[in-house]
């Protein structure tokens, strides 16, 4: 892997281990931290693989549209489509006042972003 795709993967791991550390906190759990740190998970990973491919990575967040910039190339990232709706909106709602995640929410988008970092981390050894 490129040095700079190496570096978008360790942030993400570092997200997805701070969102799994969240989630199971005795007392008090951040469900909304657990989705938010998911969805970076996820979106280091998209952006992960455009480096290693050569792809300018955009300065958006919405997942779904990172999904269908690589799809061309990766036509199989049409499985990770609903995950990464579903981080997407658990994201930015649970960001601002009017939605409070719960332990369900929290235990999706955990899913959703282990189910899209399995798919992307295959893409990127396939790649080397």
């Amino acid at each position: 892997m490129k040095p700079e795709t190496e570096e978008w993967v360790a942030k993400a791991d570092a997200d997805l281990a701070t969102a799994q550390r969240e989630a199971t906190v005795d007392q008090a759990p951040n469900f909304d931290a657990v989705c938010f740190h998911a969805q970076q998970c996820a979106e280091k990973y998209l952006k992960a693989v455009m480096v290693e491919a050569g792809m300018r990575v955009p300065r958006i967040h919405d997942l779904e549209a990172l999904v269908n910039l690589l799809s061309g190339q990766h036509p199989t990232l049409v499985e990770i489509v609903r995950p990464a709706r579903i981080l997407t909106a658990m994201a930015v709602e649970v960001r601002y006042p009017g939605m409070i995640a719960d332990e369900d929410d929290a235990a999706e988008s955990l899913r959703a972003a282990t189910w899209i970092r399995e798919a992307l981390l295959a893409i990127l050894h396939d790649q080397n």
